[in-house]
């Protein structure tokens, strides 16, 4: 679900190649759900090979990723651990949301309406254990670095930006910012033209930088109040939020109020799954860890073909242009920086 801060938050309208130089700590499971729901046939069926395991993941990674680092940009992909308790019912939430998508997915087909399957497909994407183990191994032979959170990979990928590990956060949601991130950019790894569902219309996803410190001067509130906020609206953690209540008018009363707990006797319709500091404390002492090593090396061009190509089935000439393009990326920074200082 993620936190809806759109309205509240200020955007800066980029270009990837303004990121090149840059390091990129990216949300590794919104990125791949991304991919499995985009990268998918005509009629909504994901990418597979010959032995029938989705590869749609393993495509979105390999190409993208690429993209990026041609234009110099450097990504580290950060990878949830064990979620907090509290998102349980999210999570439930999520599971019923794409069996009733799977439903109407295979009605869809049933009545032969192509266009309909492919959009109820796209909301049935699930990210197996084996997915995960895969994109591992990829990143590890493109020579890119990986971290694993020991809970949310939101919150480990702020961790990275508020040490210096990382310039940006890089994911769909907000909720990084309630993690503290100084700095998100959205639409990494999906920018470009899109369809919109059921419509003959494409739109432009452009990258966007949002920065912590800019919302909470333009709010005129604190870190904390922001959380508290993010806590009204609903977040993964109390999903339903407190009914009826919208971005702005949360704003208004946390702005009026200084807290929840003061704007009690004003939300006398507001239940929250636990007490509000409960889930505050998942936002401002999240786990994360300071055991990792971010190092970018060099692709290792045959370890790659020999996993997607012989054993997923892609087109060699295709993943070797790919790996080539990372290539060329490479030494073009190479020639702005010393080599230790692109590979540290």
């Amino acid at each position: 679900m993620g936190v809806n801060l759109r309205d509240l938050v200020p955007k800066r309208i980029v270009r990837l190649e303004d990121l090149s130089g840059k390091s990129i700590a990216i949300d590794a499971y919104n990125a791949l759900y991304q991919f499995l729901a985009i990268i998918r046939q005509p009629d909504g069926t994901p990418l597979k090979d010959t032995m029938g395991r989705i590869t749609s993941h393993l495509s979105g990674l390999l190409y993208r990723t690429s993209n990026l680092v041609e234009m110099g940009i450097k990504p580290i992909y950060v990878f949830d651990g064990t979620p907090p308790t509290l998102k349980e019912v999210e999570i439930k939430r999520r599971m019923k949301a794409k069996e009733e998508a799977l439903i109407k997915y295979e009605q869809a087909i049933k009545e032969g309406k192509i266009e309909e399957a492919r959009m109820y497909a796209q909301a049935t994407s699930r990210l197996k254990d084996y997915m995960a183990e895969d994109s591992k191994k990829l990143l590890n032979l493109m020579g890119i670095p990986w971290v694993q959170a020991p809970s949310e990979g939101e919150a480990q990928a702020a961790h990275l930006v508020k040490r210096g590990d990382a310039d940006y956060c890089a994911s769909q949601d907000y909720d990084s910012l309630l993690f503290g991130a100084p700095r998100l950019v959205r639409n990494v790894t999906i920018s470009g033209r899109r369809k919109l569902p059921s419509k003959n219309v494409y739109i432009e996803v452009i990258p966007e930088v949002v920065e912590l410190e800019s919302i909470l001067q333009e709010c005129n509130i604190t870190y904390e109040q922001l959380i508290d906020v993010g806590i009204l609206i609903g977040t993964d953690f109390n999903p339903d939020g407190v009914k009826g209540l919208g971005p702005k008018t949360a704003l208004k009363l946390i702005k009026e109020h200084g807290s929840i707990e003061n704007a009690m006797q004003y939300l006398k319709n507001a239940e929250f799954p636990v007490e509000p500091q409960r889930i505050r404390d998942i936002f401002l002492n999240p786990k994360v860890t300071d055991n990792y090593k971010i190092v970018w090396k060099e692709p290792d061009m045959e370890g790659i073909v020999n996993f997607i190509c012989r054993e997923r089935d892609f087109s060699e000439d295709r993943v070797r242009k790919a790996v080539e393009k990372m290539q060329k990326g490479i030494t073009k920074q190479k020639g702005k920086k010393t080599l230790e200082e692109w590979f540290r």
